[in-house]
């Protein structure tokens, strides 16, 4: 686990601009039970969260259509809550950071690390506004 200290800054750069922490399993199951879409960013400290994924996840809600919802767990942190948002991510393996979109509780476009790490945030805004535009 991660000091409260430590990630405070990295939790503020979602939730500043609309994210919702979920830190509790329940609280992720409530999310994704909701119609409409959600998108599920799974925060961490690592360098590519802060490079690329937390400036591309902002950046993608700058578009017409998005989700209904923007929600984030941290990994490392909120272990439980985490754990439970990446077992409806199945089949893809755990990864940190990694974005989930979900519509009616039905994943739909999923970016693992491998998509996020060594790219432009730009990119991984418009993976994430390229599938808004499909299901959102």
């Amino acid at each position: 686990m991660y000091p409260a200290e430590l990630v405070k800054p990295m939790r503020e750069d979602l939730t500043n601009v609309g994210f919702e922490e979920l830190h509790t399993p329940e609280a992720v199951e409530a999310a994704l039970a909701k119609e409409g879409t959600t998108l599920v960013v799974v925060n961490s400290v690592c360098g590519c969260a802060a490079a690329n994924a937390r400036p591309g996840a902002k950046m993608s809600l700058n578009n017409p259509k998005k989700p209904d919802y923007a929600v984030t767990v941290f990994a490392g942190v909120d272990k439980e809550a985490t754990n439970v948002a990446r077992q409806h991510m199945v089949p893809f393996p755990p990864s940190s950071p990694s974005m989930a979109l979900f519509k009616n509780g039905e994943l739909v476009h999923m970016l693992e690390r491998h998509h996020i790490e060594g790219r432009p945030a730009e990119l991984i805004a418009q993976n994430l506004m390229d599938a808004y535009n499909e299901h959102c």
